[in-house]
């Protein structure tokens, strides 16, 4: 999966409303520890918000290096709040159905 129609940004979006932060940017920035735990959890959860807690002028450009390195897609930002969506590689571990 390498993009996501509009629709299907604010379908995530909105499953992601009532999620708490699991990944917070600190002063260290995006580190390899970082972003292994950013990994991890998506692929436990699929759909993930990262907090920018420093770096708040840079967070495109930190969002943007997320996704590559994570191989996930940007569904959207909230303020200093990131959300990021990989969709599980097996089908029978898949808990979002995109519309």
């Amino acid at each position: 999966m390498t993009t996501l129609k509009g629709s299907q940004k604010k379908y995530l979006r909105g499953l992601a409303n009532p999620l708490k932060p699991i990944v917070f940017i600190g002063k260290g920035g995006l580190t390899p520890q970082v972003s292994d735990a950013i990994n991890e959890a998506l692929q436990k959860q699929e759909l993930i918000k990262v907090k920018f807690i420093e770096f708040k002028e840079e967070k495109k450009e930190l969002s943007r290096e997320i996704e590559e390195k994570s191989h996930s897609i940007l569904a959207g930002m909230i303020g200093h709040v990131a959300i990021f969506y990989r969709q599980h590689p097996d089908k029978e571990k898949r808990k979002i159905q995109l519309p």
